[in-house]
């Protein structure tokens, strides 16, 4: 039993990883998804984050505006900070009873897609981390493209996490996602069919 992280900066193709993982009938734990349960509406997360941020950052609808919330914490490391505090210990707690639920359920190879995976040392739950890597240029255009944002309001969102290539340094394993997404998957395959 393997629990592998998936990880990279921001833009870089975690995400096609984690989907062709999904489609070949892998277990993928989405720090991401994590991160919005834990802000649904009703809970503890969101209460905290109103609390700090104000009832500014809600929608109509009483949920959380996730556009208005980034824009404040991306132009602000204290900001930033406020929200990590409030959010971390949160999302991490429910990763580790996810986490433990499929190893109960017997699952052999457990990935764990996890932006901040260094940062917010996730990388200690891990037998293992793959580390999604694309070029400077690629990140930036992909990321404009994918949330519609500046240059400017993309380079504050990479400049906001570890560097692409610290997390490189780090990694047991890298894909390299600068070419097409099946040359991506190919990658991960190859992996997949040495581990298993």
């Amino acid at each position: 039993m393997m629990i592998i992280g998936i990880t990279g900066g921001i833009a870089s193709g975690k995400s096609t990883v984690s989907n062709y993982l999904i489609r070949c009938g892998y277990s993928v734990v989405d720090a991401d998804q994590v991160a919005r349960q834990v802000v649904a509406p009703g809970t503890v997360g969101l209460k905290k984050i109103v609390q700090a941020f104000g009832p500014k950052i809600l929608t109509d609808d009483g949920r959380l505006n996730r556009q208005k919330l980034g824009r404040v914490v991306f132009n602000s490391p204290d900001q930033l900070q406020i929200l990590n505090k409030i959010l971390q210990p949160l999302i991490r707690l429910e990763i580790i009873r996810q986490l433990t639920a499929l190893q109960r359920a017997d699952h052999q190879l457990i990935f764990l897609d996890a932006p901040l995976l260094f940062e917010q040392h996730y990388d200690a739950l891990c037998d293992l981390v793959m580390v999604v890597v694309t070029s400077p240029a690629i990140q930036l255009k992909r990321l404009m493209k994918r949330n519609q944002l500046t240059v400017e309001q993309a380079e504050a969102r990479i400049k906001s996490q570890m560097p692409l290539a610290t997390k490189e340094a780090l990694a047991d394993l890298v894909i390299d996602n600068d070419s097409t997404i099946a040359r991506t998957e190919q990658q991960v395959q190859q992996w997949l069919d040495n581990v298993q």
